[in-house]
């Protein structure tokens, strides 16, 4: 394996970040109206409906986040999972983790391999991080979400989708994704697949900054057509 992080951005750039990663992110969206918390909250309502389409009920379920920052989405998780584990190349960002979500699991890593065994996870996901691996090396950073997760476990991948010219916009105006290259809903899956994982899913979500059923609804009925702002794939190994 390479001895290189993955990462374009090296372990201090992103501890740069750890006290203003919320407001960084905020000042890129705040053109739509909505605070973060909202796209959060649309995508673990994803994370927990897929758990139980596929695995059950998340309570004996041990999930990891992969990049998970300062933990505002496993600040939902940790009262539905039996146990969250959250990983990060900032160690800062690491520690705010453990302050907001003191009953999860953290560690800090170099961007390499993943420091969890073979088979340990059920589920193991990626909110927008991918975008930020080097493209030489995002078959390798699958594999390692594979490997760490259990046979028949799920890892499931968000990302920006490249064609919602709105998202461009969020990720032109946003430091923490300088130099970002986005990927397709396609290549996603495609290396999900080159890496042994079986697609059981995969759609575009977010339509429109609106909570609700009817607005949920709209997600499902449009989830084929490449406009929402973010796309979801669900791997099975």
């Amino acid at each position: 394996m390479n001895k290189k992080s993955f990462f374009r951005k090296s372990r201090t750039v992103f501890e740069h970040y750890k006290n203003t990663y919320r407001q960084e992110i905020q000042k890129s969206i705040n053109f739509a109206g909505k605070d973060l918390d909202f796209y959060t909250e649309a995508k673990v309502s994803k994370l927990l409906s897929l758990t139980h389409q596929f695995l059950g009920s998340p309570n004996r379920l041990n999930i990891l986040d992969v990049g998970c920052g300062i933990g505002i989405t496993d600040f939902y998780l940790t009262s539905k999972y039996k146990k969250v584990y959250g990983i990060d190349l900032s160690r800062g960002a690491v520690k705010k983790a453990e302050t907001l979500n003191p009953q999860a699991f953290y560690k800090s890593y170099t961007g390499k391999k993943l420091p969890y065994s073979k088979n340990s996870m059920d589920i193991t996901f990626a909110i927008c991080v991918m975008h930020h691996v080097v493209p030489d090396e995002l078959n390798q950073f699958c594999k390692e979400m594979i490997r760490v997760t259990k046979k028949g476990g799920l890892v499931i991948i968000f990302e920006h989708n490249p064609f919602n010219p709105l998202t461009r916009h969020a990720v032109a105006h946003c430091k923490l994704d300088e130099n970002a290259h986005l990927l397709s809903l396609k290549k996603v899956k495609d290396m999900l697949v080159a890496s042994e994982g079986t697609i059981i899913d995969r759609r575009y979500i977010l339509f429109t900054p609106f909570r609700g059923r009817l607005f949920s609804y709209l997600d499902t009925l449009l989830k084929e057509i490449p406009l929402g702002a973010q796309y979801l794939v669900v791997a099975r190994k």
